[in-house]
Parts: C-alpha cells; sequence; structure tokens
C-alpha cells in the first residue's frame, strides 16, 4: 500500500501535491488541517475535493477522491496522523510560514520512528529557499533514508471564498465547503534531488541537482516582477492584475525590468547552470510569465499581490533583494527601483524623510555602506518621480 500525507490542505496543496499524488495512484491520500470546518466537509463529502484551474482561455475543474483529512490537534485524530506519516511513502509540508514546522514536528517524528528504516521523500513548499533543511532540523532525528526537498514553485494560487465561488462559477472544495481553490494551469514544479529519487509517485515534479538558482529566479525574476506590475497597477487605479493588460506601457515597463534588469543579473551571476540562464532562455520564461500573471481567469487581485511590504521591502526579499542583485552584477536597476518607491510610498507615506528611518527597522543592523547605498538610489529614483518609459 502506498500512502501521500498532505501536511495543510491550502491551494498548493491541493492544486499540486494531491493532484500529482491522485495521477501517481496512491493508495490513500492523507491530511494534516488543522480547521475543523474545512476538515468536516471534506470527510463528509467522502473524501471528494474539486480545484479550479485558470487555463489562458477558461476555468475547468479536477476532482480528487478518497482524500481522509484529519486534525493533529485532536487526540484521536492525531493518532491517525501519527499511523500516516509512519507510513507515508511521500509527504508535502505546504503551510503558510516554516515557524509552523515546530507544531508538526513533534507528531512527524513519532510516525517516522515507528519506521525508522522507511524510505520516504519530504517535499516542503513554504516559499523558503531552506524550508526542507528547516523541517529536518524540527524534526531532528537523523534518518538514512528520509529526504527532504526544497521546491520552487512557480504556479499562481488562490483560495475564493465560498460566495466568491457562487459569483464566479467556481466549485467549492467540497460539497459544504466555505471556500474554493483556484490554480493556474502551470503545473511545473521543480524540486531538489535524492537518492532514489526516480522512484517517487507524485507527479508533475521536476528535478534539479542544484535548485538554488532557481529558487533565485523564482524570487528575483518571477516573484519580483509579479510585484512590480501590481505596485504599477495599483498606482494607476487597477484593482485585479488582468487589468494591467489595459496599460501597454505598464506590461512593457514590467517586462524589461525583468529581462534586462533581474533577467541579465541572474543570467551573470548563474552563467552555464542551465539553458534558463541565457539570453534566449529567460527571454522566453518572461515571455510565458507575462500574460500568466495577467490571466484573467485568475482574478488575482492588486491588493494579495501588494501586500505585506514590510517583509517585501526586507533587504533579501523580492524589492530590495533584487536592486541589489542586479546592482551587485553591475548592472542599473531604474524599473525595480521605480518598484521601491511605489513600495515605500505605499508603507511609509508620502514624506520621504520617513522612509530611512522605516527601512532601518526592515534591513539589517548596523546601517552600513551598501545599506546607504541602496537608500541613496531609492532616494533618487523618489525624487524623479514615477516615470513609467
Amino acid at each position: 500500500m502506498s500512502v501521500f500525507l498532505g501536511i495543510g490542505l491550502g491551494p498548493i496543496q491541493t492544486g499540486i501535491f494531491l493532484s500529482g499524488a491522485a495521477k501517481g495512484g496512491f493508495s490513500r491520500i492523507v491530511i494534516a488541517e488543522v480547521d475543523n470546518k474545512i476538515r468536516d466537509a471534506v470527510n463528509a463529502a467522502s473524501g471528494k475535493i474539486s480545484i479550479n484551474i485558470a487555463g489562458p482561455e477558461r476555468v475547468y475543474t479536477e476532482a480528487i477522491n478518497g482524500v481522509e483529512v484529519y486534525n493533529p490537534n485532536e487526540k484521536e485524530d492525531l493518532a491517525r496522523l501519527i499511523q500516516a506519516a509512519s507510513e507515508a511513502d511521500e509527504l508535502c509540508t505546504a503551510l503558510p510560514s516554516v515557524k509552523f514546522f515546530a507544531q508538526v514536528s513533534e507528531w512527524l517524528k513519532k510516525g517516522f520512528a515507528e519506521t525508522p528504516d522507511k524510505y520516504r521523500i519530504i517535499y516542503t513548499a513554504e516559499n523558503n529557499n531552506h524550508a526542507a533543511e528547516c523541517l529536518k532540523e524540527a524534526v531532528g532525528t537523523e534518518l538514512t533514508n528520509t529526504h527532504y526537498l526544497n521546491t520552487v514553485v512557480g504556479k499562481m494560487s488562490g483560495v475564493v471564498p465560498a460566495g466568491e465561488c457562487e459569483k464566479r462559477g467556481l466549485l467549492p472544495l467540497c460539497e459544504g465547503a466555505d471556500r474554493g481553490h483556484l490554480v493556474e494551469e502551470f503545473n511545473k514544479i521543480l524540486i531538489s534531488t535524492a537518492p532514489g529519487i526516480e522512484k517517487r509517485k507524485v507527479q508533475n515534479l521536476y528535478e534539479k541537482a542544484d535548485l538554488y538558482p532557481f529558487e533565485e529566479a523564482k524570487l528575483y525574476g518571477h516573484n519580483a516582477i509579479h510585484l512590480l506590475l501590481g505596485l504599477l497597477g495599483k498606482n494607476a487605479g487597477k484593482a485585479y492584475m488582468s487589468e494591467t493588460r489595459e496599460k501597454k506601457e505598464l506590461i512593457d515597463f514590467s517586462k524589461t525590468a525583468f529581462i534586462e534588469e533581474s533577467g541579465r543579473a541572474l543570467c551573470k551571476k548563474w552563467s552555464g547552470t542551465d539553458h534558463l540562464f541565457t539570453e534566449e532562455g529567460f527571454r522566453d520564461y518572461a515571455e510565458d510569465l507575462m500574460p500568466r500573471m495577467t490571466n484573467p481567469f485568475l482574478m488575482d487581485a492588486i491588493e494579495r499581490i501588494s501586500r505585506d511590504l514590510s517583509r517585501k521591502l526586507s533587504w533579501n526579499d523580492r524589492i530590495i533583494g533584487t536592486v541589489r542583485l542586479v546592482l551587485g552584477q553591475g548592472f542599473k536597476a531604474d524599473r525595480l527601483l521605480t518598484g521601491a518607491v511605489l513600495a515605500c510610498k505605499a508603507l511609509f507615506g508620502d514624506d520621504i524623510s520617513l522612509v530611512k528611518p522605516g527601512l532601518k527597522e526592515l534591513w539589517p543592523s548596523p546601517w552600513g555602506v551598501e545599506q546607504e547605498e541602496i537608500f541613496s538610489k531609492i532616494e533618487e529614483s523618489w525624487k524623479q518621480g514615477v516615470k513609467i518609459i
């Protein structure tokens, strides 16, 4: 009997890993989820869930049957999850943050201890370059045949409230659920590798011997430009990413930043690693992503894209991290700096004197030469005004 165990029942889990597990033919698909409303709804529906998939021309659905959901905060459910962890061949954590590993590592450790020699693969999908290492450290036990893998999830997705599902003709996650999951059609997910990886059953996963360059391409390419376009759209009074298609200059500005700023820097840094990090490969990457970012069937709210700016303006994240990368590789980052200005205005207000103290709270201390250099670039761009050229 083959068992897949997922931890967290969000759209990344359902739209990638449960979908891939169902296609892989696992005997059991088990989920750990702390939300009793969704647990009870799925179990009452005999484990049948539906995923809404946004293609370039329509939304269609995919059904997965036989999903079992248990809450690790309840005694009887916890016992079932520990047993499932002991039997699972492949697992996936898809939690909001790696900080939640502390809440799941104890029962995972108990399950693994029952079958210490079992070969198992654990995918970590928390949008953190070192999620696998974090989970391994949290579990603590060194098991030769247990392999923790990082992922690069270049797939856009979201949760849609039940009322909105009804308005938009989307299916809820299951009968009686208070939400639906909407994911884009793109389904090529990169994972790190491990001995015996060819045995895996979850479909649509593609291993890379060195995942880190692709993680940087996701954060400093895909994520950075997604946010830049969202900030430009917000500045232009748009509510959804698809509405930026009405402003060709915003699309062109963002695509140029993608290819000539972050793209040139990433290609220089990771030259020779993969075809992606060539002029042709990165241009193809950008040409593919721009229409996906603005897919009208995703109904991706700009407010969602531009939230949590304290994190996104932090030293290594998608705005400042990308600017630092581009400048560090010897290129100009003028368009990306426009995004930094818009993010600073949204977070700190229109008084430039408040920006430096605000950034000092977000960036590493002590404030040194590089911090001053990056701030001065933002200040210069701020004074020039937002120019879409």
